[in-house]
Formats: C-alpha cells, sequence, structure tokens
C-alpha cells in the first residue's frame, strides 16, 4: 500500500486559488512525494495514494465537501455476489466495520472509503460533506440524487 500523505506543500496556494473563484486542480495522482532535507525540498521514490492526498487537502484547505470519483455510482457491500447492497448513505462507524470485515479491499474501494472517513473526522467545527460516486453521476450526486455520502453519526465536531 501507498504511505498516507502527511502534509499538502502547496496548500496556502491552493485554498488562495480557490477562494478566488478559481477551479484548482491538483493531487492528481496523489502529487509528488518530497521530504524537507537540510531545509529544502527533496523528491523521493515513492508512490502517493491519490484518495489519501485529496482527503488531506480538502481537510486543511477547509473545504466542505470532498467528492472522490470512482468506476462505479455507489459504494457497495458485498460488491459482485447475488446479495450485493448499493450504500446511499455510510456512518463512519459502519465504514470501520465494513472496512475491519473486509468489504472494502485495498487496492480499490478501501483508501476511497478510508478517505471520505478521514476527511469527515478532520472537520471538526464544520459541517462538512464527502460523497463518493463515478464522474458520469457526479452531478446528480451533488444534488443528493445519486452516490454515496460518509456522514459523521459520532459526533467527531
Amino acid at each position: 500500500p501507498s504511505p498516507k500523505p502527511l502534509e499538502i506543500v502547496e496548500k496556502d496556494v491552493i485554498k488562495t486559488l480557490s477562494d478566488a473563484g478559481y477551479i484548482v486542480i491538483c493531487a492528481g495522482g496523489g502529487g509528488i512525494p518530497v521530504i524537507y532535507e537540510n531545509g529544502r525540498l527533496k523528491g523521493i521514490e515513492a508512490v502517493v495514494d491519490k484518495d489519501r492526498a485529496s482527503s488531506l487537502l480538502a481537510e486543511r484547505i477547509g473545504a466542505d465537501y470532498l467528492m472522490i470519483l470512482t468506476g462505479v455510482e455507489k459504494v457497495a457491500i458485498n460488491y459482485g455476489r447475488p446479495d450485493m447492497v448499493e450504500l446511499d448513505e455510510l456512518t463512519i462507524a459502519d465504514a470501520e466495520k465494513y472496512m475491519a470485515e473486509g468489504q472494502f479491499p485495498a487496492g480499490s474501494m478501501g483508501p476511497k472509503v478510508e478517505s471520505a472517513c478521514d476527511f469527515i473526522k478532520g472537520s471538526k467545527g464544520r459541517e462538512a460533506c464527502a460523497i463518493i460516486t463515478s464522474l458520469d453521476k457526479m452531478e446528480e450526486a451533488m444534488e443528493g440524487k445519486t452516490g454515496t455520502r460518509i456522514v459523521n453519526m459520532n459526533n467527531y465536531t
């Protein structure tokens, strides 16, 4: 698995542009992994998970929404089986339970669900919404018509 990103170096610039009304496309492919060495940034060999980088960025700039786009319209349990159930809403507690049960594999939906939960948990003191859906359903998901919304029922705020 990819290492979890610890910080987004250019978060202040991204927030400034976003606050000014620009649509900022960032954290694609997870970003460029760097470390501080002797007070300077140095690139390192690593792969940064794009979902985790996006979640961290959204949290750090105080975003109201995190939308994670994937190949399916909704998160599902028992995926690909006859008893598959698509989820409209997923509490953090249920997400953590399903992850522990292996419902969301590490190489596919696992990092997406975990990242959405991390964003909600990190959004203390403000309302935030995480949505997982497909690119072609993005607009409908923002309108609340589809996608899976990750909600905070554990009072992390």
